[in-house]
């Protein structure tokens, strides 16, 4: 049953007026205009394109260049812009030959073989060559180019062309999980980006099935079909939109009114009502909302104070009002539905009394701070129950200071000018795999060592050495073992660790859609799918 509050807000969304959509869409009735024009002044010429018009929620936060960008939106659109070698289907997360003719060949356990799929072009028409590939895996290993990669990539010691046709990797140890996790390098074009690197983050040229146009910030993103591709999923329409729609009532009222074929993140709100008129599922996911503390900044110091705040938040309350209970609490690091989860030792339940008695036992009477977080329409949504959960703690008061992603980071995570930070991340993007879930926010000087300023303990040295045990094993159950170690540490210490992991709830027409399916991450994949 849905609470009267949400019929309520279902109601406003549907009596939103076409000059309020237009206006929130933030310049889509131009594009309308556009293709209405375009189609009518063509009828009687040409047949009238095939095209696949999206909500995504998320704006562009930054340029395309799959070396550095954060952006979700641009990660989405990479997607269908570029290719790895091997490729996780975006739906199923099982890998699939994308530039390379075959999988990766184990030479010895220390070196691997990749031949290049022939004939592959980039969108500029120049050929695909094997010192693209050695470049792209280059710049990412290359440390003053400063990738959130390279963390996820560094078990490579070099990269070599083998000829013409294959590519030779050599790894500084054994990697069982070589093969998947190279899908998280896109191979790029080594002309285009030595010209040009602003010119090519702005205007990405790979070799997918869809060239990028153009991108108007805060707008749209609009792509072509790339006919000289040759690889397994050929672009089936002529031309891609996808709109730009931070505002959630927006994205409603777009898949409501067919504006759109499919939107990303429908609000929990609209999930119900929206049903009974679109196709909409919610997958579990990775992504996950995490508590992040500043461990220079007295008392987060103290792991009692930091363990307090978890165990004196109601995460259940914030789910069941926040999420209408659209999401797990975290018993892990990684959600029950992953393959290799595995239960931490601690889990954080609901015990106001236990954090009471732990920030009395670090000497704390009195905790004032200000929580950071990002403007994201989920978020915003939790945070308030959040605040009303920790400031029941006796001596806590908590106030809230929201902006944009971009904003957090920058003046705020980066900075150090913060205390805790409360914000979303899902680098299930890149790979499913435990080690690189672990590795995006433990490994690299980005996150523990910058932002959370873990690095450095003897518990995040214990943490690295037994993640680096268990992805150089064959062995699964030692594997497993290992991760599940690590993640012991993860949660007594608390430096970052998940609140819950939510669903994703994505509505498309399937009357207007073949092969759509909904993805357990951010975005949207079209790769493959018709328009009926």
């Amino acid at each position: 049953m849905i609470p009267a509050s949400s019929t309520k807000k279902s109601q406003t969304a549907r009596r939103i007026s076409r000059r309020g959509f237009l206006t929130a869409a933030g310049g889509l009735s131009a594009a309308l205009a556009f293709s209405a024009s375009l189609s009518a002044c063509s009828a009687d010429t040409v047949p009238a394109k095939k095209r696949i018009e999206a909500g995504i929620s998320y704006s562009l936060s930054t340029g395309f260049d799959p070396m550095i960008t954060t952006s979700a939106a641009a990660m989405a659109a990479n997607l269908h812009i570029f290719e790895g070698l091997v490729d996780l289907h975006p739906a199923t997360r099982k890998p699939y030959l994308a530039l390379a003719s075959e999988m990766p060949r184990k030479i010895d356990e220390r070196t691997y073989e990749v031949p290049l799929r022939q004939g592959a072009r980039f969108h500029d028409g120049s050929p695909v060559t094997v010192d693209d590939v050695v470049y792209s895996f280059t710049r990412v290993l290359d440390p003053e180019n400063a990738s959130t990669l390279l963390q996820l990539v560094d078990f490579i010691d070099g990269v070599e062309p083998r000829g013409d046709k294959s590519v030779r990797f050599h790894l500084k140890n054994p990697f069982p999980l070589f093969a998947e996790r190279i899908s998280c390098i896109k191979i790029v074009p080594k002309s285009v980006i030595e010209n040009d690197p602003k010119g090519f983050d702005a205007h990405p040229v790979g070799s997918g099935p869809y060239k990028f146009v153009r991108a108007l910030k805060d707008n749209r993103v609009e792509f072509s079909g790339f006919a000289d591709y040759n690889g397994q999923y050929k672009a089936t329409v002529d031309e891609m939109i996808w709109y730009l729609l931070s505002d959630s009532a927006a994205r409603v009222t777009a898949q409501d009114s067919d504006r759109v074929q499919a939107i990303e993140d429908v609000p929990y709100l609209d999930s119900e009502w929206l049903q009974k008129r679109s196709n909409l599922e919610q997958v579990p996911s990775f992504g996950l909302l995490f508590m992040m503390f500043n461990l220079q900044k007295p008392p987060f110091d103290d792991v009692r104070v930091r363990q307090a705040l978890h165990y004196g938040l109601d995460t259940q309350q914030v789910i069941e009002r926040g999420l209408l209970g659209h999401a797990s609490a975290a018993t892990s690091f990684v959600h029950k539905e992953h393959p290799d989860y595995i239960k931490a030792s601690t889990v954080y339940d609901y015990d106001l009394e236990k954090a009471s008695q732990l920030l009395h036992q670090a000497g704390v009477d009195k905790l004032d701070f200000t929580v950071h977080t990002t403007d994201t329409s989920w978020v915003k949504d939790v945070m308030p129950v959040i605040l009303e959960s920790w400031n029941k703690i006796p001596g806590v008061s908590v106030n809230m200071q929201a902006m944009q992603s971009g904003a957090l980071y920058a003046q705020y995570v980066d900075t150090g000018n913060y205390q805790l930070c409360v914000a979303p991340g899902d680098p299930s993007v890149y790979g499913n795999d435990m080690d690189l879930l672990l590795s995006w926010w433990f490994r690299g000087k980005t996150w523990a060592d910058k932002r959370f300023h873990w690095a450095g303990t003897p518990e995040h040295a214990r943490t690295l050495d037994l993640m680096d045990r268990a992805v150089q094993t064959s062995d699964r159950d030692e594997a497993l073992r290992l991760w599940g170690q690590a993640i012991d540490i993860m949660a007594e210490q608390v430096p970052l660790y998940p609140i819950f992991h939510r669903n994703l709830p994505t509505a498309w027409h399937g009357t207007d859609l073949k092969g759509f399916k909904p993805l357990p991450t951010t975005g949207l994949s079209f790769l493959g799918v018709e328009r009926n």
